[in-house]
């Protein structure tokens, strides 16, 4: 392992390796599902003119649910490495990753369902 620059090329590196991340993300069938959910939502939101504290809370929450993504499949990998065959215990880590991407997707859901439904309610 190379030893990690300072400075600005730290950040340039880091910078590539997220970008990275992200092009892995996108590998990744749920990840462009949930993109696809994410347009429509911004669809959804520009329809009933989304004031600028509820952009900024479905960009926080949306962000959150791809962070979650990303890091369910950062689990599904290492677990799938460690343990290459069938176990309760990959099973069970697995399932508690996808858990937690199940829950931000809801969570979401609520908050741009929320949002539609004050601006259709009134």
């Amino acid at each position: 392992m190379k030893p990690a620059r300072k400075g600005l090329w730290h950040m340039i590196d880091a910078t590539c390796y997220s970008l990275a991340g992200f092009r892995r993300l996108m590998a990744e069938t749920a990840a462009r599902l949930e993109l696809a959910g994410g347009a429509m939502a911004v669809l959804l939101l520009l329809w009933v003119g989304a004031n600028s504290v509820q952009w900024l809370g479905f960009v926080v929450l949306f962000a959150a649910l791809l962070a979650f993504e990303a890091l369910n499949t950062a689990l599904e990998l290492l677990v799938d490495h460690i343990s290459p065959g069938w176990s309760e215990m990959a099973k069970q880590a697995k399932d508690l990753g996808s858990l937690a991407v199940g829950l931000m997707i809801l969570a979401n859901a609520a908050y741009v369902g929320l949002i539609v439904w004050q601006a259709v309610a009134n």
